[in-house]
């Protein structure tokens, strides 16, 4: 394990340089703990370092990125009094990203990443260098890192970059809610600017942890989207006159996938509580988009549990190069940094998010259309009134997006470095690709879950399943039901803001 828990009066976590669990994950996503480096991942980060230093008082071997240049530059030897400017070089040439600053919690993700795969004891970096990104961390100093400039070829080089010029006291930092001068922070705090020894710049930049950070946040997102989605899916089919028998278990038993039975069996059991399941029906089959949830949503569900397991390799990953291993007495020069197994699960994670948002915004659709007793548009005087007709175009504008965007990034790839660096994964676009989705589909979400309200309004008094009873009531505190158009932009936010912030145990389904 790479983490142990310490209940003091803040959630600490002790770094081993053992591999993390996704259980480890998760709390730090619910905390914000205080990190420290166990004494096993110190000697193990301390014995990579002198084994580093072994290496060249041995010998001239050339040793990438150590004694040498960077990419296309490999072959220029860089005597031993430049080293430590070659590193400083590297990280002030490399921190070359532009657009919008990367998100806080990001860049938590970033550093408590990077901690990880450097605690291991393979890159050969100083234990005071790790200590001090650990203490970024714990005192909650976030470099300003720009979004764009990683082809996720060499890792993410560029974001890296900018990760790590506040160690050197350049850059900027986020610091109590202020964007200040690295080396500004660091007076305040005392702390004088780390001077980088051999290969430093080159572990500390070297890696997928800007991918792999965006990946996580994507994966708890996804998660929670799903979750909502299957219980706005049971509700819209309830309000709709849909049938529970597409739920029925010995259906999904004959086609077994994992998310498909998970999916069917949640609805089926919500339906089977809903007194709106003995209305009488005239229709023998309900539109795919209600009656083939589980094979979409289950599809979407097996896609997530497939990310969570290349997430967790991941951060369990030594991504540098060169990789030292001194109990074989080794510096081996390869390719952990290449992105590609990240780019591939990122973009079959933003198709697999797309079609949940797709197949979400068709329930909307036959919500409004004036089917099954529901009034056109679900208002008591179409014509007059336009009722939910504009947030189905609302809807069907992000599925358009979101179609858009999940062309797969990991098809492409671009020369780089003159020709050293051939092919690339563009998995940091297909993170952001991929976050952007999520925001379209969460917002698409939003607009069923309102819809469905709007027509379980003309089936009342009947009641749906309590536990959706439970959900529209508190929603209900925050956005009151209004049955005459008003502006409903401030209701698709307030749904937003209700999804986002509202997580249910599955415990409380009933």
């Amino acid at each position: 394990m790479s983490l142990t828990v310490e209940q003091t009066t803040q959630t600490r976590f002790h770094l081993t340089g053992g591999a993390l669990q996704w259980s480890s994950l998760c709390a730090i996503h619910e905390k914000k703990p205080f990190l420290s480096l166990s004494q096993e991942a110190r000697d193990r980060i301390e014995q990579g370092h002198a084994f580093l230093m072994k290496k060249l008082r041995e010998g001239q071997n050339p040793y990438y990125g150590i004694n040498t240049g960077f990419g296309y530059l490999q072959n220029k030897r860089i005597p031993a009094e430049e080293r430590k400017a070659l590193q400083v070089n590297l990280l002030r040439s490399h921190a070359s990203g532009t657009g919008a600053s990367l998100a806080p919690e990001l860049v938590r993700w970033m550093l408590l990443l990077k901690i990880q795969a450097l605690s291991l004891g393979y890159s050969g970096i100083s234990l005071k260098t790790v200590q001090r990104l650990v203490e970024l961390y714990n005192e909650d100093i976030l470099p300003d890192i720009p979004e764009q400039g990683s082809l996720g070829a060499s890792g993410d080089l560029c974001p890296l970059s900018h990760l790590a010029l506040p160690l050197i006291g350049e850059g900027w930092v986020w610091y109590r809610k202020k964007r200040q001068p690295a080396m500004k922070v660091l007076a305040s705090l005392g702390w004088e600017p780390l001077q980088l020894d051999a290969k430093e710049g080159l572990a500390l930049i070297n890696g997928t942890q800007f991918m792999t950070a965006l990946g996580i946040e994507a994966l708890f997102r996804a998660t929670h989207q799903w979750s909502w989605a299957q219980w706005i899916a049971a509700l819209s089919t309830d309000v709709f006159g849909g049938s529970a028998q597409p739920f029925h278990p010995a259906i999904h038993r004959l086609r077994p996938h994992p998310g498909q039975i998970r999916s069917a069996s949640e609805i089926h059991s919500l339906l089977a509580l809903s007194p709106m399941q003995e209305m009488p029906r005239q229709e023998v089959q309900d539109p795919y988009s209600f009656r083939c949830i589980p094979q979409v949503h289950g599809a979407v569900w097996d896609i997530v549990e497939r990310m969570r397991q290349v997430m967790v390799t991941e951060a369990n990953s030594v991504t540098d190069n060169p990789i030292l291993v001194p109990e074989q007495d080794l510096i081996l020069s390869g390719g952990n940094f290449h992105g590609e197994p990240l780019a591939f699960a990122l973009d079959h994670l933003s198709i697999a998010m797309a079609e949940l948002g797709n197949i979400s915004e068709r329930r909307t659709y036959q919500l409004v259309s004036g089917q099954r007793g529901l009034p056109l548009f679900l208002t008591a005087d179409p014509g007059l009134q336009s009722g939910w007709m504009i947030p189905q175009y609302t809807a069907a504008s992000l599925v358009s997006e979101n179609k858009q965007l999940a062309t797969p990034a990991s098809v492409d790839s671009i020369v780089s470095s003159n020709g050293q660096e051939d092919h690339v994964s563009m998995g940091a676009n297909a993170a952001r690709q991929c976050l952007r989705i999520l925001d379209n589909t969460e917002k698409i979400l939003a607009i069923e879950w309102l819809t469905a309200l709007q027509a379980i309004e003309f089936r009342r008094p009947q009641k749906t399943f309590p536990f959706i009873e439970k959900l529209i009531t508190a929603f209900r505190e925050q956005v009151p039901y209004q049955p005459d158009d008003h502006i409903l932009a401030q209701d698709i936010q307030g749904a937003i803001q209700f999804i986002q912030q509202t997580k249910i145990p599955d415990h409380d389904l009933h």
